[in-house]
């Protein structure tokens, strides 16, 4: 008797000593686009901070380049529960909450600084909070930077050059509408498809950031890059609603602090990008030409009556709060 009891205390010693003192969680990480992007140094970052912040509790796995889907679907795994996090274009966020589709407005914000201190502010972070009315978590807003158009078929100097123009936008209403009063023939497209649209002439050309179109070497399929500065885009910094809700209050300060610093690094990657990006890329043989204030004021006379239309759906007022924003 007294040797199968010493014989079970030593197993269950065994089998203590064998079993992990905690259980890690695993953090799945998706996003769109390399890991060696402005997406990829945020979520390098965000796991960086969240992981000196509570120690060996999380486990971070990254799916970069669309390694879970494109960005609705990555989107909807976090409302489902079995994606925990993401780091994400505006584009496809006014599908979910409909109020961050303001921020798409052309020609809304007139610099960094502007949109950057609204998005930072009482506006920005209200329509963050309605996140959490739709099953996710907003953490933090991030940066792509402005959109500028690329193609090959011409140079784009007015809104006559962009007529019939075949252009990848997002699935984004506010993009479309723009696009469509200026005559261009606007084709929503999830990321991934992208490339190989432009290589087999399905679509003429795109319109993204200079953090996006160097990181991702369009210069490669796009002949000619006109700086038009048309659109703000920001991204975001997404988690799970049910994840974050199993989280203790030392967990969430953890995330936020780690979102916070990984906006940052997302902004500085976009600030180094939009002083070296135009120089990059004419060296890898892109035509590029920027758009005079006379230009961008003919792109915006043209869109006017998307610009009746942005007024219906979120209202004169607030479109006027973030031009008007000091």
């Amino acid at each position: 008797m007294t040797y199968q009891i010493r014989t079970l205390a030593a197993a269950g010693a065994l089998i203590a000593l064998a079993a992990p003192t905690f259980a890690e969680t695993e953090v799945k990480l998706g996003y769109a686009l390399a890991a060696d992007s402005h997406y990829g140094v945020a979520a390098k970052k965000f796991e960086e901070v969240v992981l000196a912040e509570t120690g060996d509790q999380f486990s971070f796995t990254h799916f970069p380049s669309s390694g879970l889907g494109g960005e609705r679907e990555v989107i909807e795994g976090l409302q489902l529960g079995t994606i925990e996090a993401t780091i994400v274009s505006s584009g496809t966020l006014a599908n979910f909450v409909p109020e961050t589709g303001v921020f798409d407005i052309p020609f809304l914000f007139n610099g960094f600084d502007h949109a950057r201190a609204v998005l930072d502010g009482e506006i920005g972070q209200g329509i963050l909070a309605q996140f959490d009315n739709v099953g996710l978590h907003g953490l933090a807003w991030g940066e792509q930077g402005f959109r500028h158009i690329t193609n090959n078929r011409n140079a784009i100097h007015t809104p006559a050059d962009v007529a019939g123009l075949k252009i990848r936008t997002m699935e984004n209403p506010v993009h479309l509408a723009a696009f469509n009063a200026m005559g261009a023939a606007p084709t929503p497209m999830a990321w991934p498809e992208v490339i190989s649209s432009l290589q087999q002439g399905v679509i003429d050309g795109q319109e993204n950031p200079l953090s996006v179109i160097v990181s991702v070497k369009l210069n490669e399929v796009q002949k000619y890059l006109t700086l038009s500065g048309h659109v703000y885009s920001p991204a975001m910094l997404l988690v799970s609603k049910p994840f974050w809700e199993g989280l203790d209050d030392a967990q969430k300060a953890a995330f936020e602090k780690a979102a916070t610093a990984a906006a940052a690094e997302m902004r500085a990657y976009v600030d180094n990008v939009e002083t070296t990006g135009v120089a990059t890329l004419k060296e890898r043989g892109m035509e590029v030409n920027e758009l005079s204030g006379e230009e961008k004021a003919a792109f915006q006379g043209s869109i006017q009556s998307a610009y009746d239309g942005y007024y219906k759906t979120y209202g004169q007022e607030l479109v006027d709060s973030i031009v008007n924003f000091k």
